[in-house]
């Protein structure tokens, strides 16, 4: 039996609602599931503001000092209005327990993270610097002009795409892909997966560009319960004409990450998103 993208995805967030589920119950957090045939389960602030269902306390509260980062907590749910019970506020992107955002900051915001040794080692980090979420980078285009559309994370000289239970990268319209100035300069055109008109692995070939264009490192953050996402990474980066900026591309995956990181932190991620170091 061949086993496809869906099943992946499906599996995944089953067991992500299943942990979820249990987690804001045992814990007595707020909390409300979405409607249709799977509850998301969605957090809610506490009464206090100073905690979130969705977060490690330490880390929310490393978020909520920082303004740049508290920023980050307010990108809107843009199926909030359609798929969960109506509120006085708006839901947020980040308060789903699916939200790669979230696990993303639940981890890059813990107190000392990125000055820890081993965490540096794997990602090939040049200094601790404070991470930037939704950074902009400036995609040089052929009208010279430049694209600013957000990238996950920048820390130090790397650019991060986080992905959990997205579907894929996104495809985009071939003209729209070849309007970048270094497209045809970067990777092997030809080679790169296509549907029909459209090129698959959007976010992936522009990132790629971004770190080329800024001289920095790029890694794709994944789940080892993706398997489909990680081909898409080598299905683009075996593309990439030089060598060189090959080596600056990187994959890492949730759990290999998870290896490196306190053990609080590391009990978190098992018991909210089965995400066991390997």
């Amino acid at each position: 039996m061949i086993i496809g993208r869906g099943y992946y995805v499906s599996s995944l967030r089953q067991e992500l609602i299943a942990r979820n589920t249990s987690y804001a119950t045992l814990n007595l957090l707020p909390h409300v599931t979405s409607y249709g045939e799977l509850p998301v389960v969605v957090y809610q602030q506490s009464a206090c503001g100073r905690h979130h269902g969705n977060f490690i306390s330490a880390s929310y509260r490393a978020i909520l000092r920082r303004p740049q980062w508290r920023k980050r907590l307010q990108k809107v749910h843009s199926q909030g209005r359609r798929s969960l019970p109506a509120r006085d506020g708006l839901w947020r992107e980040l308060d789903s327990s699916l939200s790669s955002d979230a696990l993303l900051m639940n981890i890059f915001c813990y107190p000392g993270v990125t000055r820890r040794m081993e965490v540096r080692g794997i990602l090939g980090l040049d200094a601790a610097n404070p991470p930037e979420f939704g950074f902009m980078p400036r995609v040089p285009l052929l009208t010279q002009a430049t694209e600013r559309t957000e990238i996950d994370m920048k820390l130090g000289n790397i650019l991060f795409e986080a992905k959990l239970t997205e579907g894929d990268f996104q495809i985009q319209r071939a003209e729209l892909v070849e309007h970048y100035r270094d497209f045809s300069k970067v990777f092997e055109c030809r080679q790169l997966p296509r549907a029909d008109k459209e090129y698959v692995s959007y976010q992936l070939i522009r990132n790629v560009l971004a770190a080329h264009a800024l001289n920095l490192d790029f890694c794709a953050l994944l789940d080892a319960r993706r398997p489909d996402l990680i081909d898409d990474w080598y299905g683009i980066t075996r593309c990439i004409r030089w060598a060189t900026l090959r080596a600056q591309c990187k994959v890492l995956t949730w759990q290999e990450l998870a290896a490196c990181l306190p053990a609080t932190l590391q009990r978190f991620l098992s018991a909210k998103y089965g995400i066991v170091p390997s």
